[in-house]
């Protein structure tokens, strides 16, 4: 370590001296330059001009001085010393004005100036009127040219010519051929002029002349020279007055300030443009060529301005102007100056290129093979051989150069000897060559032994190995970790050969196009196989590089896979660097080249593979930006498909992801987290009745609003669970009846808000909330007239107004989408009465509204189908609009004359006038609901009124009460009332409910005696426990049985109801007919030829078909007395809660209330559980409960 220590001093030490060394030679190189330039300059301020005899001497023949005055113009530094050799040789008295123009004419370059100089002042010494003739034609070249010239001419070739003559006659007036300052005064004036700053090409032009000028001439300005004791002597003698210095300084430092005004002007315009861009780009997704012509001259203008400006402050010594940040700008650019922006920002902090360490070992950490495979396996050995081969055969040359040198020394001693002698040195040299023969034998030999031993060596390692090659590829498509791929690849170091290697790369090559998830492994055993057989990388970068040269100029739109897997294979290669980055770029910019099909999907995919690491890795990143701006401005100017956009912006993202700051949560309180949990998470069908008491035992002055606002928040939940939300609705609507008000309300304004927006965004929204109105007009909240109203809102809102094409399109089907969701969730219970009806009207307006439309697409189109099938499936479905009008206008005409006829009839009815029976209007109880007598205008009862009115809960009655209110006087057996139902409907009569006309209203609590409302309680209680013995009767009167029995079976069987509900279809069983015998007497039915007749026979009492009897009787006794204890425990509770005397609340309801019966069809539960129907989503609280319609 100390030796390598020393080593290590002793090298910075040598280079710190060569350091020294190189300085002191530049030093000294600058000093002869100076000291040159100086001597020089004497010459030219004393010439000693030859007299005219001397001239004569020269050759002044037309024909030599013609071609010294083309060689002038051809002025360069090789030809320098051939060229002064000549002009020394030939008299150009006559001829001066000719050189001065091939000078003048001369395309000098920079590297030329010095030697165009020392021309000049051999010209200027030698003739008097070369240097002012010479002068006057330089400065012909600052005059302005003329227009023709000026639009024909290059201007880039003018602009190198000014700034290469100013530099040449800086660099004579420094040696002395002219000592007229006044010259540059006139031409710094000149170039520094403010009417020159309206041409933006002159203004670059000049902008260059002038940083020139104050580079090489800082003396003029009065700067600071760089070495400033070498240059003092050199420009010592330069007659520079003060008052000049001043001008120069004036003149320069002016027009650096009207250039630097001007660019920020420039830099603004600049920014507006890319705003304007902006937009148009926003609005229309391209711009047009006019708009990217403009945009990208107006873009290079400003560059140039930009380093000009730039330059000639570096000149001055000054900070260069520091334009405002662009801000969020869409800037349409070729990508270089983005991308060299966003390295300057990024540069100073760099991300990692890995994004996490196991990311990283995978790529970077390489197993050795040296550590794990012998050398010879690894071809090292035999080119170790074959570099230790080449010292015989230097030692070989030694030994002949050693022999050459024997034989000239024999050579030269032959003279002195005689002949004897050199015969005696001959046989000497064959005696050696003889020698050298046996050498190069042996040490063949020696080379063989080596070969031959390596060769053993590999062929014991194979024995002993015993893996083909064959079964080792086979493994390959099942190494899938590290592990596995970095076992395979020392396997087959043992196998290695050329032939083995070039199948290795033939079967890494054609890994299946579908296993994309091979390639990070295959290319790291390519990179590890690399760092000791460097021709296996080689080889498949070659077939490669051929592959996607031969599928990009194929052009065809096939084989994508085969495509992208060739692309991912390169880009991880050239994240373990194996495939180098300019490959990678070559292959994006062909892509990017063709922007179309293919290419796009081929592009992202290698930036989705290796972009990131590219855009990363310092010495990649200006160019990455560059292309992946590039590659956004092409998906800005190009009309992609959606797919093809969001490959795009995904792997652009993926590349250079958006800067965003952290997201801030919101913070709520602790009470607000609780409600979100309960509703958002907690809420299932299991959980509904824990919710529901929780939600009751919360502080409602505190949360009722924040309840209201998640209720209505239904479409950030599950879809599948709105129907509970409704139902935690129905239960709170019980305690807290404003709340249930709100949430239709709210529901309402919503649904009307999405029409008014009529917003893409709010579409799932809005399907959620004409699911949750559906669902809480399952759970009886609102009555059939809100759904209709809303149905009928929906397909005419905007209609017949300016706005109609933005609030409903004609090409836009989400209205029939809602209507759809609406009549899904409750339109199946729209079935009878006046509300079936309703509905039938309505379709009929809706195929108008879905016709309207034209073409729908499919999807809508059997949504709508699916509706027709579900609730109407033998309604006509019209195909034109003429025939829905058609239609229309013959019902409308219908009803219109059922109208008039129910007036007339009204008229002449002999009954009492409609404003004498008992209307809610005119005696209602606090609660808003029907007396207790139950007479309806139509002088018929609870019962009746069940057949002429609407079954469900959504219609009205004449009187506008909502017969949900009768929903609770209905008795067990519906199916009677339902048949009775459909007889009025069949025979066409009109019914009594009009929903179109009346709206349920809730009245404000009328003052009422108490003496009167105790007997109101009384009679209806009375005439309900009526109603209920009654109809137990009706049901006990016919049995139901299993089976048809004949009437002569029960003749003669008085208590042939007492075990109906008990018994099997063939036998029946009287327990009190047998007394207390141990037998019980059964009927059977027997059947003797076509006769049916009944035999009485006796089982024993203890038989399992009498005692299951028995205990299904028990059971159905034990039902029924458990219901009768819950009514009457429900009547004493309510005539405790309010006794007579007392105000009843708003939320009243009669005693029969526990027990809710539904129609057939809504759902119907009953303390027996009679009917058969389950209960669906019954939550009770205190005695009272809710159901959904079924």
């Amino acid at each position: 370590m100390e030796h390598a220590d020393d080593e290590c001093s002793g090298d910075g030490e040598r280079h710190a001296k060569q350091g020294d060394e190189e300085a002191v030679a530049r030093l000294e190189e600058l000093k002869k330059s100076i000291e040159a330039k100086v001597a020089l300059r004497q010459s030219n301020l004393n010439p000693d001009r030859p007299d005219s005899s001397f001239l004569r001497t020269l050759d002044s023949s037309i024909k030599r001085n013609t071609t010294a005055i083309k060689k002038l113009k051809q002025i360069n530094e090789e030809q320098r010393e051939s060229l002064i050799d000549e002009l020394k040789a030939v008299n150009l008295s006559k001829f001066v004005s000719e050189a001065v123009a091939a000078i003048c004419d001369a395309k000098l370059r920079t590297s030329d100036i010095q030697a165009a100089v020392q021309i000049c002042s051999l010209l200027h010494q030698r003739y008097k009127d070369f240097s002012p003739s010479l002068i006057q034609g330089l400065l012909k070249v600052f005059l302005p040219a003329k227009s023709g010239e000026d639009l024909d001419g290059d201007k880039s070739s003018r602009a190198l010519k000014k700034r290469n003559t100013l530099k040449l006659l800086m660099e004579l007036y420094f040696v002395g051929v002219t000592e007229d300052t006044s010259i540059f005064v006139n031409i710094i004036k000149d170039l520094a002029s403010m009417e020159h700053l309206k041409d933006r090409d002159t203004t670059q032009m000049h902008l260059s002349l002038i940083a020139s000028f104050a580079r090489q001439g800082r003396i003029f300005l009065g700067l600071a020279q760089s070495g400033q004791d070498i240059n003092e002597e050199c420009f010592k003698d330069l007659n520079i007055t003060a008052d000049q210095k001043k001008a120069f300084r004036k003149a320069v430092f002016s027009y650096y300030d009207s250039a630097t005004d001007l660019l920020q002007s420039e830099h603004a315009s600049l920014r507006q443009m890319e705003q304007e861009n902006s937009k148009i780009l926003n609005a229309k997704g391209e711009l047009s060529e006019e708009n990217v012509t403009s945009y990208e001259k107006l873009r290079k203008s400003y560059d140039h301005l930009l380093r000009g400006v730039s330059s000639l402050a570096e000149a001055l010594d000054m900070q260069p102007p520091v334009m405002p940040e662009d801000g969020h700008t869409t800037r349409v650019t070729s990508g270089e100056d983005a991308g060299s922006a966003a390295n300057a920002k990024e540069s100073s902090s760099l991300e990692p290129i890995w994004d996490d360490d196991d990311t990283k070992a995978f790529y970077e950490c390489l197993p050795d093979l040296r550590a794990f495979v012998p050398a010879v396996l690894l071809g090292e050995a035999e080119s170790k051989a074959s570099e230790r081969s080449p010292k015989p055969q230097e030692q070989q040359q030694d030994s002949t150069s050693d022999m050459d040198q024997g034989s000239t020394t024999q050579e030269n001693a032959e003279v002195l000897l005689d002949s004897e002698g050199s015969h005696g040195a001959k046989a000497d040299e064959k005696a050696k060559e003889e020698k050298e023969k046996d050498k190069d034998e042996k040490e063949k030999l020696k080379e063989g032994s080596i070969e031959r031993k390596g060769e053993n060596e590999k062929d014991k390692v194979k024995g002993l190995d015993g893996t083909s090659l064959d079964s080792l590829l086979q493994r390959l498509p099942g190494c899938v970790s590290r592990d596995l791929i970095d076992q395979l690849t020392v396997e087959f170091c043992y196998l290695n050969s050329k032939s083995n290697r070039k199948k290795l790369v033939r079967a890494l090559f054609n890994v299946p196009r579908t296993s994309l998830e091979l390639l990070p492994y295959y290319s790291r055993m390519v990179a590890t196989l690399s760092t000791c057989m460097k021709d296996v990388s080689a080889m498949l970068l070659q077939l490669l590089e051929e592959e996607f040269n031969f599928l990009i100029n194929k052009k065809d739109q096939m084989n994508i896979e085969t495509k992208i897997r060739n692309i991912r294979f390169i880009g991880e290669l050239a994240k373990f660097r194996i495939a180098s980055p300019a490959l990678v770029f070559t292959c994006l910019k062909a892509c990017l080249d063709d922007f179309t099909h293919h290419n796009i999907d081929v592009a992202c995919s290698l930036l989705e593979t290796c972009g990131r690491f590219l855009y990363r890795s310092p010495e990649t990143t200006i160019r990455m930006a560059n292309m992946l701006e590039i590659l956004m401005r092409l998906k800005n100017v190009k009309n992609l498909d959606p797919r093809h956009s969001t490959l795009v912006e995904n792997a652009y993202y993926l590349c250079k992801p958006p800067e965003r700051s952290a997201r801030v949560s919101k913070v709520r309180p602790p009470l607000y987290q609780y409600i979100r949990k309960l509703i958002f998470t907690d809420l299932d069908k299991s959980s509904i009745e824990h919710i529901l008491r929780q939600l009751r035992k919360l502080p409602w002055g505190e949360c009722e609003q924040y309840i209201l606002k998640c209720f209505m928040k239904v479409h950030k939940g599950k879809y599948s669970q709105v129907h509970l939300i409704a139902s935690l609705t129905a239960g709170l609507s019980r305690y807290h009846d404003d709340f249930a008000v709100a949430v239709v309300d709210e529901v309402l304004e919503e649904i009307r808000l999405g029409l008014e927006l009529n917003d893409y965004g709010m579409q799932q929204r809005r399907i959620a909330h004409m699911r949750f109105l559906g669902e809480l007009y399952n759970y009886e909240h609102i009555d059939s007239s809100v759904i209709f109203e809303t149905l009928y809102l929906i397909i005419t809102f905007g209609h017949g107004t300016s706005e109609q094409d933005i609030l409903d399109p004609p090409e836009d089907c989400f209205r029939i989408r809602m209507i759809i969701t609406l009549l899904q969730t409750c339109g199946h219970y729209f079935d009878r009465g006046s509300s079936k009806r309703k509905l039938d009207k309505f379709l009929i307006y809706f195929q108008r509204y879905v016709l309207s439309k034209g073409s729908i697409p499919l999807d809508i189109e059997f949504d709508i189908q699916d509706l027709f099938a579900d609730l109407r499936p033998n309604m006509t479905r019209y195909s034109s609009v003429e025939e829905v009008n058609a239609a229309l206008t013959e019902l409308e005409e219908h009803d219109r004359n059922a109208a008039m006829d129910k007036a007339n009839s009204e008229k002449h009815s002999d009954t009492e006038p409609r404003k004498s029976t008992i209307r809610p209007s005119a005696s209602m109880t606090e609660n808003g609901q029907r007396p207790s007598n139950g007479i309806d205008d139509s002088g018929v009862g609870p019962e009746d009124a069940v057949s002429v009115s609407d079954s469900e809960s959504g219609s009205i009655d004449p009187d506008g009460q909502d017969d949900e209110d009768l929903y609770e006087y209905k008795s067990e057996n519906h199916d009677d009332e339902c048949e009775e139902e459909e007889e009025d409907e069949d025979a066409g009569e009109p019914t009594a409910t009009d929903e179109d006309d009346d709206v349920p209203v809730r009245q404000k609590p009328v003052d009422i005696d108490p003496q009167e409302q105790a007997d109101f309680d009384r009679e209806f209680r009375a005439l309900i426990q009526e109603s209920l013995e009654s109809r137990k009767l009706e049901l006990r009167a016919r049995p139901t049985l299993n089976m048809m029995i004949p009437m002569n079976v029960f003749e003669g069987v008085k208590d042939h109801t007492r075990n109906a509900d008990g018994e099997s279809g063939d036998e029946t069983m009287d327990e009190e007919g047998s007394g207390g015998s141990s037998k019980v007497p059964v009927r059977v039915l027997v059947k003797r030829g076509n006769k049916q007749q009944t035999k009485h026979m006796y089982i024993p009492r203890d038989c399992s078909l009498v005692q299951s009897s028995k205990e299904k009787e028990a059971a159905e006794l034990e039902e029924k007395q458990n219901i009768k204890r819950l009514i009457l425990e429900y009547n004493d509770r309510e005539e405790e809660e309010f006794p007579s005397g007392v105000a009843q609340p708003s939320n009243w309801t009669p005693a029969n209330a526990g027990i809710v019966s539904r129609p057939a069809g809504r759902g119907m539960w009953d303390g027996a559980g009679r009917t058969g129907l389950p209960r669906q989503k019954h939550h009770s609280s205190h005695g009272s409960g809710y159901s959904r319609r079924r």
